[in-house]
């Protein structure tokens, strides 16, 4: 990683010679994932599953479970006896059930935005939350009804969507994303330019959207219930007992602060970040981002005081 005296420049998604574009084969499903060495010359990577559809294929392929296996299986095939692992928004929600799932593999953990929710032995829907202490989870179900693929279709649809996604406005400050209610479909045509996700960025995740269109992403939200039922697994076990960091966004106006007030009964080994920004604080904030992870590293011993990667 490097040191927070250096701006480490964005990751050029046509043509960056600090990653190369994998494939990789875990349980039966296809991932493709950014590949990239830290100083040290050891192995480091982001990982995409490669959007089966569902049906025909049952949604526990995107269930936390699943992608705790197939994260467990990518380290058998890199050949890595331990791993830290980090994750955002649903990556958040992936890290934190991974190292409950395996303790041996998973060293140290940190999440940004993303606050740990022990598993429950009761089920609790979306419209539960929504109607008691989280209306601002409304987004959810509407990207989880089967709507939204029908009014984001094709390109130009895509890129409206990413853009108001990740905060592109109308002209009179329209929104194109309310996070109680979803999306809102009469302002995609006016969308403007998104301040955080843009340029080649925004065309590269166009075109991967364009393979599979928005089908597979929005599988995430039709999970609840498969989750509920693979963590009874997990119950007796709710306490996280790697070290681990938590980065909250001051500004995120769904996974708010309150949400991660009652973390330290179950994650008793906690160091707790934060940074001014809203949900995408990865991109509003990168710099002041890495430099929490950075500084938590450097007090676990995984990292060399000068930036250097000792992984």
């Amino acid at each position: 990683m490097a040191s927070t005296t250096a701006l480490v420049q964005p990751i050029d998604p046509v043509a960056d010679t600090r990653v190369e574009q994998k494939t990789a084969v875990l349980n039966g499903n296809t991932y493709h994932y950014l590949y990239a060495a830290p100083e040290s010359g050891k192995w480091a990577g982001t990982v995409f599953l490669d959007a089966p559809r569902v049906p025909p294929n049952p949604i526990n392929v995107y269930g936390l479970k699943q992608a705790s296996d197939d994260i467990a299986a990518l380290a058998k095939v890199v050949e890595a006896p331990q791993i830290i692992l980090g994750g955002h928004d649903w990556g958040g929600f992936v890290v934190w059930r991974a190292a409950q799932w395996y303790p041996n593999l998973v060293s140290h953990v940190f999440s940004v935005c993303t606050p740990y929710a022990p598993p429950r032995e009761q089920f609790a829907s979306i419209e539960d939350l929504v109607k008691g202490p989280l209306p601002q989870f409304g987004y959810q179900m509407h990207l989880a009804s089967g709507e939204v693929e029908k009014i984001v279709k094709d390109e130009t649809t895509i890129r409206q969507f990413l853009q108001g996604m990740y905060g592109g406005k109308g002209p009179n400050d329209e929104p194109v994303f309310v996070p109680e209610k979803g999306v809102v479909a009469e302002n995609l045509g006016l969308v403007g330019e998104s301040r955080i996700l843009n340029g080649k960025v925004l065309d590269f995740y166009v075109k991967q959207y364009l393979r599979h269109g928005i089908h597979p992403t929005l599988n995430w939200y039709r999970t609840r219930r498969i989750n509920f039922e693979e963590d009874k697994g997990l119950l007796g076990k709710e306490k996280v007992m790697q070290p681990v960091l938590f980065i909250q966004a001051t500004y995120d106006s769904v996974l708010k602060p309150e949400m991660s007030k009652s973390m330290d009964e179950f994650v008793p080994n906690l160091t707790r970040g934060e940074v001014e920004a809203s949900h995408f604080a990865l991109t509003q904030k990168p710099a002041e981002v890495n430099g929490i992870i950075q500084k938590w590293l450097e007090a676990q011993g995984l990292v060399g005081r000068k930036g250097k990667s000792s992984l």
